[in-house]
């Protein structure tokens, strides 16, 4: 087996090709464009065997990479950023290069066999896409109001109690309030924060409810698992990306970062939080489980029975999180399934 590990860049991409035992092997740099990758997968030829491609996990510069890798039929992992760093600490070689890097990620996908090989989900991109341009404009929206909010303090107007400046009712009335004020510099920079603050609202409500159309066919039962909503199920499917990439529901739980971590020695088992694997995932399952805690009654008889066991709330939040883990893995293979018997059906 030959691992090939990649540290990708916006113009460049650093390849190592290691043995099984982490020998290096040779390397490579190769630009970002079709013919530069096409050399790179020519040079990783020269080595006899299978091969497998290890790619650091950098969300938007190995897009075009992983593509080109995936369409040649090449098996290909995503290795996290804190594995490949890990690897790289562990080793002998001085400094930070990106042979070095491209080394660690090789490393660090053979130390990790299990990790879950990437392939393409067309429409798991696209709403992973739309996911992040809304996240980006929500972000915006938030500075904007941020800015806002101090010519508002400046100018003396007071928000009455639960007067959110992300509702277009509440800034219609804060338009009114601006208007009735003398014309200066500091109002009509309130009023244009005020106007763009509206044009974004209304553009993240639009992208929501497209959101939530387009994931109501692709996970029905994922959507009926209570206190999951159309943007959560989105983000769980997006940050997924293939449910078959997982071996079992542990490894599921695995790459969510749900799987507790054992750190005892001795008579005394204990575990601690795991802050590893997909983070979005992670946050996804966690307000499922928080409003589950509100909504869900055997949700909230499992965090009981675990807090009368002796377990802190944390605690028990975490083994629900974890629970909810498999749940999803189950509902997502009940969707993929589905999903492939339908496709046969219409052929």
């Amino acid at each position: 087996m030959v691992v090939v590990g990649i540290d990708p860049h916006k113009h460049s991409h650093t390849a190592v090709a290691v043995d099984d035992n982490g020998r290096e092997l040779g390397q490579i740099t190769v630009g970002n464009t079709s013919a530069e990758l096409i050399r790179l997968m020519t040079w990783a030829h020269r080595f006899p065997g299978p091969r497998r491609w290890a790619v650091e996990d950098c969300r938007h510069v190995a897009g075009a990479l992983l593509r080109a890798l995936i369409r040649a039929g090449q098996a290909v992992v995503m290795v996290p950023p804190k594995l490949m760093a890990q690897a790289r600490a562990s080793a002998r070689t001085r400094g930070k290069s990106d042979p070095i890097d491209a080394l660690a990620v090789a490393r660090a996908a053979l130390r990790e066999p299990a990790l879950p090989e990437a392939h393409l989900d067309t429409q798991a991109l696209e709403i992973r896409l739309l996911l992040d341009h809304r996240e980006d404009l929500v972000a915006e929206r938030t500075r904007m109001i941020n800015r806002l909010q101090w010519h508002l303090h400046d100018l003396e107007i007071e928000l009455a109690p639960g007067q959110a400046l992300n509702r277009i009712v509440a800034l219609d009335r804060l338009r009114g309030q601006l208007g009735q004020l003398a014309h200066g510099v500091r109002v009509e920079i309130a009023s244009e924060l005020v106007e763009q603050i509206i044009a974004l609202t209304r553009r993240i409500g639009q992208l929501k409810r497209r959101i939530e159309a387009q994931i109501k066919p692709l996970a029905p039962q994922l959507l009926a698992l209570p206190g999951c909503a159309g943007l959560t199920a989105a983000k769980i499917l997006a940050e997924t990306a293939g449910i078959e990439r997982f071996r079992s529901s542990a490894a599921f739980a695995m790459h969510a970062g749900t799987a507790p971590i054992p750190v005892w020695t001795g008579n005394r088992a204990r575990f601690r939080l795991n802050r590893g694997g997909n983070r979005q995932l992670n946050a996804a399952l966690h307000r499922i489980a928080v409003t589950q805690l509100r909504i869900h009654s055997p949700a909230q008889e499992l965090v009981q029975r675990r807090i009368a066991a002796g377990k802190s709330k944390t605690e028990a939040l975490r083994i629900l999180r974890r629970h909810l883990a498999d749940v999803v893995y189950h509902r997502l293979h009940t969707t993929s399934s589905t999903t492939t018997t339908c496709q046969q059906d219409a052929a």
